[in-house]
């Protein structure tokens, strides 16, 4: 297994955070992602909205994103950036898009709710593969 640089991974783990509080605020998505899910901004922040548990448990999400990603560039010898992006897509194709829509499809999600999680997930996985990538 090669060795991976820790404060990479966890410079990508809190890209991949400070991403989501962006993609999922006011300035981007949020309005109509609510809408899609079918809720309010009341509901949503019924009962407090999102406990403190719920954020370390995304960050930790992220940090295995990160974590998993470097560990996959760590075996290109050769990687370029260009390089880097293309086997993050690649990862995010073949398995963030491929299970989460298969997912929405049973579940009866709008499809235009899994193009704003499954961006948030592509976006993701290109920001860490950039800093995972050009910080080696």
């Amino acid at each position: 297994m090669p060795s991976v640089n820790i404060l990479a991974v966890l410079v990508s783990a809190v890209a991949i955070f400070a991403l989501g509080g962006l993609w999922y605020s006011r300035i981007l998505f949020a309005e109509r992602w609510m809408a899609l899910q079918g809720k309010t901004r009341e509901e949503i922040t019924a009962g407090g909205g999102a406990s403190p548990g719920m954020y370390v448990q995304v960050f930790i999400c992220g940090l295995l994103v990160a974590a998993a990603l470097a560990v996959i560039l760590n075996h290109f010898v050769n990687l370029t950036l260009a390089r880097g992006i293309g086997v993050a897509v690649l990862c995010w194709l073949g398995f963030a898009a491929a299970t989460s829509y298969g997912s929405a499809l049973f579940s009866s999600k709008p499809r235009a709710l899994w193009v704003i999680d499954t961006g948030y997930n592509l976006v993701a996985f290109v920001l860490a593969a950039v800093i995972l990538t050009l910080w080696r």
